[in-house]
Formats: structure tokens, sequence, C-alpha cells
């Protein structure tokens, strides 16, 4: 592995786990690539990014750091303040500004089926978990995703609390100082493409749409994302 090539660092969004990055880790390792996949809690944007930025400081050398969906708002914050961290990519992400949540950027725009598709779980300390109802996650969630796959997915998937979907950014976000790189699923149910152009557009960053994609882009289309992935290392 060379060690000159900057950490890759996936951090998954809701309703998933890291396993989904299983055929993009294969190709980074492949290529030479050290790669770490971040647990993500989803339990609040405060402290889901407080757990990411510790796992960054046990990284050595320069970082590339992923996020997908939830995770891209994670990355957002986790990165501030970090000179290691070379890159951001984001796939399907929010990319929350400060004050901003994940719930009111997909409500700014329309074509999203996330509140149809959600089941929540009532918690013992009051709090709610959310997850994608099974029945609609191939059509809504992975639509590009063979049946059979998704239906994995979808027993697997982990819950995001509605308190973290709904919890606003704070602080200045690391997409103001560090390069960004976006892919947008140009077929998503979840974050509607216009939403996320939007996004991307005012970070300045690098932009790519992959038409035809559906929320997990990264499994339906893991070329495009190593691609995007490696030409970030490359900052």
């Amino acid at each position: 592995m060379d060690p000159e090539k900057p950490t890759i660092v996936l951090v998954h969004g809701a309703f998933a786990d890291s396993s989904g990055f299983a055929a993009i880790i294969r190709r980074l390792v492949s290529d030479g690539h050290p790669v770490v996949a971040a647990p993500n809690p989803l339990r609040g944007l405060a402290s889901d990014a407080a757990q990411v930025r510790a796992l960054l400081q046990d990284v050595s050398g320069p970082i590339v750091l992923v996020g997908h969906s939830y995770g891209g708002a994670v990355i957002s914050a986790a990165a501030a303040g970090n000179p290691h961290v070379r890159a951001l990519v984001y796939l399907a992400a929010f990319v929350p500004e400060e004050g901003e949540s994940a719930q009111s950027l997909v409500e700014k725009f329309p074509g999203s089926t996330i509140g149809e598709s959600l089941k929540p779980v009532a918690l013992a300390d009051g709090q709610v978990d959310l997850y994608v109802d099974p029945r609609v996650f191939h059509p809504h969630f992975a639509g590009d995703v063979p049946a059979a796959d998704a239906q994995v997915y979808a027993i697997t998937q982990r819950p995001a609390t509605g308190a973290a979907l709904g919890e606003p950014a704070t602080g200045v976000p690391a997409w103001h100082s560090i390069p960004c790189y976006h892919l947008i699923s140009g077929a998503d149910l979840i974050i509607p493409p216009m939403a996320q152009e939007f996004m991307a557009r005012r970070t300045g960053g690098e932009i790519q749409v992959v038409e035809g994609a559906s929320h997990m882009i990264f499994v339906s289309r893991p070329g495009a994302t190593v691609a995007l992935i490696e030409k970030a290392a490359q900052q």
C-alpha cells in the first residue's frame, strides 16, 4: 500500500451501515488506498460528528473524507479545523450551511418520497427511531439496485433518530475551506437532485451528475463513485 496516498474515510448515512461500501472498498484497496469505514451512530448531528472527528485524529497523514446522504452533514462538521483533510466527497449527500438540518434541506425542493417512506419506532427516552419501510425501500431508496440486494439492505438498515435528521448544523462547515467533490444521483427519490445541486453549487466544488442513479449511488454505480474519490485523492 502506497504510504503517500491519503486515507479514504467513508461515513455512511441514515438507513444504512458501512457494509454498503463493500464494492468501493474493494476497488480502493486494490488501487493501493488505505481505507477506514467510520461508524456513524445516527443519534444526533453534533454527537455523530464528534465521534467521526475523534476517529480522524487517529488517522496519520492526509485524509479524503467521504459522506453519503446524512453522512454528508456529519463530515461537514467533523472535518472543520482538521488540517489533514485534503478533500470532501459528497455522495448523494446533505451539505448543510450553519443553521440548516437534513430535514429542512429535503423539504426545500419537491420530489422526495422520504416523508411517506419512514416508519417510526418509539424509544423509551421519548425519542423516535426512523426506518425506511422495507416495503418501499427498493423503489424509493434503491431503485437501480437489484431487488434481492435491496431487500438485504432494507433488512440490515440502521435507523436514525428523528432528532438527528432535524438537528441544525452549528459552526462554520468544513466545505467553506476544503475542496469539495459531489456525486449527484439523477433519479434520487430521497434527496431530490435539485436539492443536491443547490447544495453542491454553493460549495464551488466539482459536480458530477449520474443520470438514472438512485439514492444508493455508491452501491449501484461503484465505478463512478471510486473515480470521483480517486480524483479527490489527487487534490
